[in-house]
């Protein structure tokens, strides 16, 4: 979540006078709640990182740019490079993207799937879930794919799609039922892209990706969405 000054002196006044400003201060909740629906910052910071990456590296074509963020250094030998400190190399490679329609379709997917859980559970909450499920995804394609050549925000969007699906399934309180076409259309994907005809995908970051928030979201099954602003 992300707080300000301004906010946060708005907070402390109502708590001082809620008989007062109770009023004002449920209007201005509904406001920010809604900016944050409409912009929500870390979702626009994730999409602004991707773009930036995809930019400096000429979608992907740069590997001057991109050796600095791959899992591992093409010139050393494993994970060498994150023992010796490297450590955001865990987490950049879902920053890089390979040419403008892998970026503008997953730029589409984060935005609507990220935006909606940073309204509901918060800013801190989708910067935990793209922690959690980021490092891991890329761990299991390096490891299981064997290069450390892939990139792309697939993996994080397919977690969230498995969260939410979850959610709305067994979650009342969650509040959004995907369409099950929506979902149909991932999961097809899903498994075309295993096809191995759509050419080189990272299809173990997917699949870590989507077990990973397919669990948390079942796990979280009985939990109330958390209030954006308190």
């Amino acid at each position: 979540m992300i707080r300000n000054t301004r906010r946060t002196r708005r907070s402390a006044w109502a708590r001082k006078a809620p008989n007062r400003s109770g009023s004002g201060t449920s209007r201005s909740r509904v406001d920010e709640a809604r900016i944050v629906k409409q912009y929500p910052p870390l979702t626009v910071a994730l999409i602004a990182l991707c773009v930036a990456v995809a930019l400096l590296s000429q979608l992907g074509a740069s590997q001057e740019v991109l050796q600095y963020l791959y899992i591992a250094d093409p010139h050393s030998e494993g994970l060498a490079a994150v023992g010796n400190g490297q450590v955001w190399r865990l987490l950049t490679p879902i920053f890089i993207h390979f040419g403008i329609m892998h970026l503008v379709f997953n730029m589409m997917w984060l935005w609507d799937l990220g935006g909606l859980i940073e309204a509901k559970k918060g800013s801190w909450f989708l910067g935990g879930f793209t922690l959690a499920v980021g490092i891991p995804s890329n761990l299991a394609q390096y490891l299981l794919g064997g290069s450390p050549f892939f990139g792309g925000m697939s993996g994080v969007v397919y977690g969230l799609l498995g969260y939410i699906w979850m959610q709305g399934r067994y979650n009342p309180r969650f509040g959004h039922v995907l369409h099950k076409s929506t979902v149909v259309m991932m999961l097809a994907w899903f498994v075309l892209c295993w096809t191995g005809l759509l050419g080189p995908i990272a299809n173990w970051a997917h699949s870590a990706s989507l077990l990973i928030g397919v669990a948390w979201g079942y796990l979280e099954r009985n939990k109330s969405p958390a209030r954006i602003v308190k």
